[in-house]
């Protein structure tokens, strides 16, 4: 994990895992966060909020879960809530749940509207300053990095700014080393925020790092996040794709590329801001949300363009139509009738997996012109390695599959009872010879799943230490109702690791039979030998 950053550092903080997760239609299993926790700190993120331990068993088992993980570069943190009016900190079960968390920071959340104080929680504002101190000095006291986040500062700030700063000093002097100013309403304005952060700085002792925290109701979260830098912030908070409740949080990736290639600031490690469209692509995938593609820096049409008028002139000078150069941020220009070609994704993403398609420039070649035939199909590798990977294999003739499909047939039958059952039948060969089996489950893909298994097994005792734990379905264009196109991913998991493939067609069962096939045959070929090498 990393140090705690300097002061001229600006401390990046994503808290997709909890403000983020709170959109509508958002859904992140335990499974999902800590894959989401991988890619960020892969990304190189400073902070991970992953979640409120005292408030559901989810978070509590992710905290768990996560302590686990290889972490590379980001250091976890747990969000709370200062102690409760009347109560002592020793005996409050939302700081106690922090603590059994074991992560290293802990951000606490507190009132610095005095309107908030009275009408929430229907306390004094001495007692609210006392919660503040006392529940940031128990956690400084056990050894953890406290961060306060002050609840609707800036409309705390204009109401009465004489104590919203009086909650933020009693978080300093308490211990807290960021106090982080929340426009938890997002309806502030740029002029104000740069204003009110300099104001803040200049009343706070030295060495205490300002932080920041926008929702986007008012249309200005990045704009906000990057003046306060501006002005003076060192910590700055938002979210994956800007996910959020109501109109989302600040977008993180946005704010960290316009500061890396607008302020000339580093916020992440060298290089890893060509990571930034993937992240961006994989998050969206794992949370089952179609990417924005209007989205700015890495946005499938960010830096798309029709042509005509431009078409020439891109070919001849493109930064002269771009405000960035696309690359730098992992994305590509595109010209709307005839993509540009996207072979330097293809060899990083190859590289990642340890398959070197430089030595073979016509493998290359292959393997680009598939890869972008099969995403105009509908297909994405951003979080499919295990199907990138077969797929190179497939094209440079070293895939060896362990079973190949003659058909399937399934059957869901509707009982007199109103309950289901699914049959399925599938016919394969396996080591020249033909097998037959059936399956039954609670469903098409289930009743699929065992049969391909039962077909197996007798010849592959090691698909027993092979298993689905995740399974995903996106309609990517619903204007063709029960005909659209359909996206599966499956993500299937050895004691070892875990893999994601996926599957694409107008009929569902066949994307999952084809997701969920790969992800078997995958699965067999770790068992033999390492996968790719």
């Amino acid at each position: 994990m990393s140090s705690m950053p300097s002061q001229d550092h600006v401390e990046t903080y994503d808290t997709t895992l909890r403000d983020g997760s709170q959109q509508v239609g958002l859904q992140f299993t335990v499974a999902d966060k800590l894959r989401v926790t991988r890619l960020l700190d892969d990304l190189g993120v400073d902070v991970i909020e992953g979640g409120w331990p005292g408030s559901n068993p989810k978070d509590a088992e992710y905290f768990a879960r996560a302590a686990e993980l290889p972490w590379r570069h980001a250091t976890l943190a747990a969000f709370g809530a200062t102690r409760r009016p009347g109560r002592g900190v020793d005996d409050d079960p939302n700081l106690n749940a922090l603590l059994d968390s074991k992560a290293p920071i802990v951000t606490l959340v507190g009132k610095s509207w005095d309107l908030h104080v009275h009408e929430a929680l229907r306390t004094t504002l001495d007692e609210n300053l006392a919660m503040v101190g006392e529940s940031i000095a128990h956690l400084v006291a056990a050894g953890r990095r406290a961060t306060f986040d002050a609840e609707h500062f800036f409309d705390g700030y204009a109401a009465d700014p004489a104590y919203a700063l009086a909650v933020v000093q009693a978080a300093a002097a308490a211990g807290a080393d960021t106090v982080v100013l929340c426009d938890t309403n997002g309806g502030s304005l740029p002029t104000t925020v740069a204003r009110v952060v300099r104001e803040v700085g200049a009343a706070l002792p030295p060495g205490i790092r300002v932080g920041v925290h926008f929702h986007d109701d008012s249309a200005c979260a990045v704009a906000n996040s990057l003046v306060a830098v501006e002005a003076g912030a060192r910590h700055v908070q938002g979210a994956a794709n800007g996910y959020g409740e109501r109109c989302g949080n600040a977008d993180l990736f946005a704010i960290v590329a316009g500061l890396e290639l607008k302020q000339g600031l580093r916020l992440l490690p060298q290089d890893r801001l060509a990571a930034l469209t993937t992240t961006a692509h994989a998050i969206a995938e794992l949370a089952n949300l179609p990417p924005d593609h209007r989205q700015p820096y890495v946005g499938a049409a960010a830096f798309a363009t029709k042509a005509g008028l431009h078409a020439s002139a891109i070919a001849r000078r493109a930064d002269a139509y771009s405000h960035v150069d696309p690359g730098r941020v992992g994305n590509k220009a595109r010209v709307l009738v005839s993509e540009l070609a996207g072979r330097s994704n293809v060899l990083a993403k190859a590289g990642e997996l340890g398959l070197d398609l430089d030595a073979d420039p016509a493998l290359g070649t292959r393997v680009l012109d598939r890869v972008k035939e099969l995403e105009h199909r509908g297909y994405a590798f951003e979080v499919a390695d295990a199907s990138f990977e077969l797929l190179v294999r497939r094209e440079r003739g070293t895939f060896d599959p362990p079973f190949t499909l003659e058909g399937y047939r399934v059957m869901v039958e509707r009982k007199e009872d109103g309950s289901d059952v699914s049959e399925a039948t599938v016919r394969l060969v396996v080591d020249g010879e033909r097998v037959l089996a059936v399956g039954e489950g609670v469903g098409p893909v289930h009743a699929l799943d065992q049969a391909l298994r039962r077909a197996l097994a007798p010849r592959h005792p090691e698909l027993k230490d092979v298993s689905l734990v995740d399974f995903k379905v996106r309609i990517l264009d619903g204007r063709a109702g029960t005909r659209a196109v359909t996206r599966v991913l499956v993500t299937s998991a050895d004691p070892d690791a875990e893999w994601t493939t996926v599957g694409v067609s107008d009929d569902i069962v066949t994307a999952s039979w084809e997701a969920l096939a790969d992800g078997i045959a995958y699965g067999l070929l770790r068992a033999q030998a390492p996968v790719g090498r």
